[in-house]
């Protein structure tokens, strides 16, 4: 898959077909769009500098994703507890399908969802992340986290479990500050 010959032109290949997998992934994780374009340069600076160390029988995508996995972690451990999503990320988002009270609507309820995902455990958002929004297969997200199926099973089973209750505990408050 990659041609030590043309190594210029195999890191351009790699990077122009994982680059928009790693920035969403990143984004989703760190929640600010700043920090996940420099996330995903740092990811992409990771992989050069190990490229000669990749082994060719391995899953490239997999590999990168182990990468940007140990970065998003990486740079959670420096922010420590901030809040994701902080910037208003989605409510930024435009769509011209919608009328602007389904729009705000539908935008609100993806921000309590996504900052409930934020409030999870750093290894439970990764496997919600990799699992629901990136919708990678079960052993591709034990390859990226480095465990074994049976443990993303259980991790995305808890995870959803945690986020539920997370959802459920918004909505209360939601209709609590409604009345």
């Amino acid at each position: 898959m990659i041609d030590l010959k043309n190594l210029e032109a195999s890191i351009a290949a790699i990077y122009n077909e994982h680059y928009l997998d790693v920035y969403r992934f990143l984004v989703c994780f760190s929640g600010n769009q700043n920090d996940a374009e420099d996330l995903t340069q740092e990811v992409f600076i990771r992989v050069l500098k190990s490229l000669p160390n990749f082994k060719s029988g391995n899953n490239l995508k997999t590999w990168i994703f182990s990468i940007a996995k140990h970065v998003a972690v990486d740079h959670f451990r420096k922010k420590r507890f901030t809040s994701v999503f902080k910037d208003g990320f989605f409510t930024k988002l435009e769509s011209n399908a919608k009328k602007p009270e389904e729009e705000f609507e539908s935008t609100e309820i993806e921000q309590i969802i996504h900052e409930a995902i934020s409030k999870l455990k750093p290894k439970y958002r990764a496997v919600v992340i990799l699992r629901g929004i990136n919708e990678m297969t079960v052993k591709e997200t034990a390859e990226i986290l480095q465990c074994t199926e049976s443990k993303v099973k259980v991790d995305y089973h808890r995870a959803l479990k945690d986020l539920k209750r997370k959802l459920n505990m918004d909505a209360k408050e939601v209709l609590v500050n409604a009345k």
